[in-house]
């Protein structure tokens, strides 16, 4: 596919580095808004970036080792970090305080590898450990619990339910499933508010589930494995009862590799419409290179973004704008934009762009008020239009579909007991004093 042949007005990729953060991060992450960057560091600490001043806003400190997963509330208020301390800790920013201090923490019995909050309520949290368990927490008064999701026993005189190591985990985009990779090449799904089983999926050939990405429709998803393979896909409709475990080997309809190198990847993140996909390989020694895709024109490669010789680690696409966020090795935070050149004739079909000042000839009747009599008469014909008070519109059907009830419970659960992250909340400005500068 080539680009130069692409009007660039259309292009909804970013194509250039517009600024970077010295962060000393292992890994970014966009909020829902697009102007905070929360990133993680080795040293058990986690910051918050303001991408308007490009400063450092707000420093989070309450681990004791490195940080592995960090993510944001749907309205920014919330930030939750996990770590290898075995601790996760909810931070809220609108907090008086400077530092913040901890809204909540969660402690497990292992090393957390990823955390993440339900897409609806803050008081909901996935995590990981490092010894393949997946635990939802839920922090709500009336629905205080800790429960680990796991397959079922086969054998019915099994009291110990299998155990396969679950690597990653993550919930879809409505919150209404949870989709969990294990080291066996087996994609899992629960029903978020039952906790209980719908389907099992194998993937052929794929081997350790390494992430999890969906685009925002919540009906595609992309893997990454250790078999140095991106795979894309199309997601099944899941019936949440729970009655019978869906088995289905699901086919890709994508997959990304590189052919030459055959080597891993790194990260992947969907862009904010779902028709791109951005990669980072794992063995790119001295380069910063990152492998988009349309996935618009059948997955065709599309184009490489090279950000210098620092090897790249991790990315994240903007929620709204075509905007990446990657680190490198080094810690460094590189954002890309789509830079694109001013086009005023878009404002207007007649609209002409001129080099210098150019005297305007007004016509006589250009800016003339609309006559009183014409408009009396408008209103005059207006009022002898017939009004129809006689119909009356057609009712809503009475019923709803299984599914759409099953959904509705499932909103209603997650909104039960909400959170405190609601619209308008703002973050209190810091101002340096004189000895901190």
């Amino acid at each position: 596919m080539n680009e130069s042949l692409i009007n660039p007005f259309t292009l909804t990729h970013p194509t250039a580095v517009q600024t970077s953060l010295f962060a000393l991060a292992l890994f970014a992450r966009w909020d829902p808004s697009g102007r905070y960057l929360a990133t993680g560091r080795t040293d058990g600490s986690a910051a918050v970036w303001d991408l308007e001043t490009r400063a450092q806003v707000r420093a989070l400190d309450g681990h004791v080792q490195a940080v592995t997963a960090v993510d944001w509330s749907r309205n920014s208020r919330f930030v939750l970090t996990a770590s290898k301390d075995w601790n996760a800790i909810v931070w809220d920013l609108a907090a008086r305080c400077d530092p913040p201090q901890r809204y909540a923490t969660i402690r497990f019995d292992a090393p957390v590898s990823s955390a993440a909050f339900h897409p609806r309520n803050s008081r909901i949290v996935l995590a990981v450990t490092t010894t393949g368990e997946v635990y939802l927490t839920d922090l709500r008064r009336e629905h205080r619990a800790r429960v680990e999701l796991c397959e079922p026993s086969n054998d019915p005189q099994d009291q110990r339910p299998s155990r396969a190591a679950i690597t990653v985990a993550r919930f879809d985009p409505a919150g209404k499933y949870i989709f969990a990779g294990t080291a066996a090449g087996t994609i899992l799904v629960f029903h978020a508010r039952t906790k209980v089983l719908v389907a099992r999926h194998k993937i052929a050939g794929a081997g350790v589930m390494k992430g999890l990405d969906f685009a925002k429709s919540g009906r595609r998803m992309v893997t990454n494995s250790s078999d140095r393979t991106l795979r894309q896909f199309q997601l099944p409709a899941y019936v949440p009862t729970g009655a019978s475990v869906l088995e289905q080997e699901l086919e890709p309809t994508h997959r990304f590799t590189d052919p030459i190198n055959k080597t891993a990847w790194h990260a992947m993140s969907y862009s904010p419409d779902g028709e791109w996909l951005a990669g980072v390989r794992a063995a790119d020694a001295a380069t910063h290179k990152i492998y988009i895709w349309d996935i618009s024109n059948d997955g065709q490669f599309a184009t490489t973004l090279d950000g210098g010789r620092e090897p790249l680690v991790h990315l994240h696409w903007h929620p709204a704008k075509s905007t990446l966020a990657s680190t490198t090795n080094q810690g460094n935070v590189l954002v890309w934009h789509c830079p694109s050149a001013e086009r005023w004739g878009a404002f207007a079909g007649g609209f002409e762009e001129v080099d210098e000042n150019v005297e305007y000839e007004e016509r006589e009747d250009e800016f003339d008020i609309e006559d009183e009599e014409t408009i009396r008469a408008r209103k005059m014909k207006a009022e002898d239009e017939p009004v129809d008070v006689d119909s009356v519109p057609a009712p809503p059907p009475l019923g709803a579909s299984a599914a759409e009830a099953a959904a509705d419970e499932d909103v209603a659960w997650a909104d039960e007991d909400p959170d405190e992250d609601v619209g308008g909340w703002r973050m209190r400005v810091v101002m340096e004093e004189d000895g901190d500068i």
